[in-house]
């Protein structure tokens, strides 16, 4: 029983250390453009009314984090973002299992959201103020479009790319449809499901933006629509960096409970 428990930790750490690894790897490119564009700015190759350096950047950051005012930028944001994620992954989930399981369905409402999904996201956004003004309920729906598309799009692939031959199976074993849902649909659209929060995300990040010129008065996309009104390209580049950090940190968040729950999978990506 020791040896097997040593065998675990052993085989715990590795994977700790690769994910370090990984981790550390995955920090040397963006370390080297911004040593890069810091070398080329304090050398004035680019204007710094244009592309201010990054320490200039960061003063701006530690200035708006001293003064309180970034905590509430970025916790408008990310309150926006998440509301907007749950809402439109809600419905994109329902929908997408429906049209995916059932062919009628998929006649009936498929057409309809595939010619929703090609209208561009600023078109979306007089509607919702003639419908919902300029409060939080018309940037929450705004981002839950963002999310919706990709996450049904994902989900109706997936399921319609079962294997018959897997569902033949289990109906030769007698599973009813809810234990086939479970024993089988579930496990093999679960890939394309992630991939599909994950794309949703990054749309909602997308999204948060337009949605933050509808009228705010907080959040990073006001901070960059402030920084460019008012000339200062510090503030704008702030919150261009504010939002990649966020997005990589809550992609990172999916993307690691995605791989908790495929952990049965024996793919190359996880070597």
């Amino acid at each position: 029983m020791s040896r097997l428990s040593h065998i675990k930790n052993y085989t715990r750490q590795n994977k700790k250390r690769l994910l370090k690894l990984k981790w550390t790897k995955g920090l040397i490119l963006p370390v080297m453009l911004l040593i890069g564009w810091e070398i080329l700015a304090q050398i004035r190759f680019f204007p710094p009314n244009l592309l201010p350096a990054p320490t200039s950047v960061i003063v701006t950051i530690w200035e708006l984090t001293i003064n309180g005012e970034l905590f509430n930028h970025i916790g408008i944001t990310l309150y926006r973002v998440a509301l907007g994620f749950i809402v439109g992954g809600t419905v994109a989930t329902v929908l997408g299992a429906l049209t995916g399981y059932s062919p009628l369905l998929h006649q009936l409402l498929d057409p309809l959201l595939q010619s929703l999904r090609s209208i561009p996201s600023l078109a979306w956004v007089p509607l919702f103020i003639l419908w919902m003004g300029i409060y939080e309920t018309s940037k929450v729906a705004l981002i839950a479009v963002g999310v919706f598309f990709p996450v049904y799009l994902n989900l109706t692939s997936g399921v319609q790319g079962v294997d018959r031959k897997l569902v033949e199976v289990g109906k030769v074993y007698r599973l009813n449809p809810l234990q086939l849902i479970r024993r089988v649909f579930l496990p093999a659209t679960m890939p394309a499901y992630i991939v599909g929060l994950r794309s949703g995300l990054g749309l909602g990040w997308m999204f948060v933006v337009a949605a933050e010129i509808m009228g705010a008065s907080q959040g990073l996309g006001f901070l960059l629509v402030d920084g460019q009104t008012t000339g200062r390209p510090e503030i704008v580049i702030a919150s261009i960096l504010l939002f990649a950090i966020l997005g990589k940190l809550t992609d990172g968040a999916i993307a690691s409970v995605g791989k908790r729950l495929l952990h049965w999978q024996d793919a190359y990506g996880s070597l």
